[in-house]
């Protein structure tokens, strides 16, 4: 049997960003290491790793954390309802758009938004 798919996002604080995932995608903590947190879904994996001290001290998240789109890859995750991963992510500190931002394609409806770091994500419900 293959391993599951799975992503891995670089984050200054660990914790912060794997309870937010956990919660706004419905990921279940599967390992917690020193420097990590192993998330599992039914269909993939999604690894919060942190990145080194020396580098993190160099690294300012604003609050609000401003989105960082400027990067070649984005998350998409599917969730079971927008309008409620939208109330779990905003108690966790990150973002899904407005409803009015909200568009549908191949059999499901998507909005994007970002993590308590900034990082876009793209949040997904069956249409």
């Amino acid at each position: 049997m293959l391993p599951k798919p799975s992503a891995v996002v670089f984050a200054k604080d660990v914790e912060k960003l794997a309870a937010f995932y956990a919660a706004t995608a419905g990921l279940a903590r599967l390992e917690t290491g020193t420097a990590h947190v192993v998330l599992d879904g039914e269909a993939m994996q999604l690894v919060v790793h942190g990145i080194p001290a020396a580098v993190a001290a160099r690294i300012e998240i604003a609050s609000p954390p401003l989105r960082r789109e400027s990067t070649p890859i984005k998350l998409c995750l599917p969730v079971a309802n927008l309008a409620a991963a939208r109330r779990i992510a905003s108690a966790h500190g990150g973002v899904i758009d407005p409803s009015a931002n909200e568009w549908a394609a191949r059999g499901f409806r998507a909005c994007d938004g970002h993590d308590p770091e900034g990082n876009v994500v793209q949040f997904r419900e069956p249409a």
